[in-house]
């Protein structure tokens, strides 16, 4: 964690999102944001690449959800806001706590693994014109998500693009940020072989 009580590695980002939790059995979309924070860009890019990644991407409707997250807040980002504004239809949404808790567990041990070999470095790519590049990058990609609905697994792709974007931002690690805009490349390609 940072001096402000941030993520600064998948493990931890993983471990703030297992906070989140509702007696029915369901977790809301608010109630994971309110665990990452509505501060920061990076985090809320990560949970919804993971939301895009995880089996709740299965639900219909769930890849435009995640792509009206991510165009909301990197539009207010781009606006230069410190603190996002979301809708309540988004935040009301829910996913089962329990494919959040198997995503998580999923993840647990890739993202130790991916975490030894974070590092800030190449950091024009997550500062100043850098990250507004990153956030213009991950509306376009947003903007993918709904048609991409009706191919399996396209939104996957997607979710991991925006994931990785996330990852960058909160580690300050620009070799992943160009790892994430090389996975927006196949996103481009998936749209171009489907729709071109």
């Amino acid at each position: 964690m940072d001096d402000q009580g941030q993520a600064t590695n998948l493990e931890e980002l993983l471990d703030e999102l297992t906070q989140a939790g509702e007696k029915d059995g369901k977790v809301s979309v608010g109630a994971l944001i309110e665990c990452v924070g509505r501060r920061s860009f990076g985090p809320l890019l990560m949970l919804a690449g993971l939301i895009a990644l995880s089996p709740a991407s299965g639900i219909p409707g769930m890849p435009t959800t995640v792509a009206t997250l991510v165009v909301v807040v990197a539009v207010q980002f781009l606006l230069r806001r410190d603190h996002f504004w979301l809708p309540q239809w988004l935040l009301n949404r829910k996913v089962q706590h329990k494919r959040l808790c198997k995503m998580i567990k999923v993840l647990r041990r890739p993202a130790i693994f991916i975490d030894r070999f974070l590092r800030p470095r190449l950091v024009f790519m997550t500062h100043h014109a850098g990250i507004y590049a990153i956030a213009i990058l991950c509306i376009i990609i947003a903007a993918t998500m709904p048609p991409l609905e009706i191919m399996p697994f396209a939104a996957t792709a997607a979710g991991a693009a925006l994931a990785t974007f996330g990852l960058a931002l909160i580690s300050n690690d620009g070799l992943v940020g160009l790892i994430a805009v090389a996975i927006t490349g196949v996103v481009a390609g998936l749209v171009s072989y489907s729709f071109l």
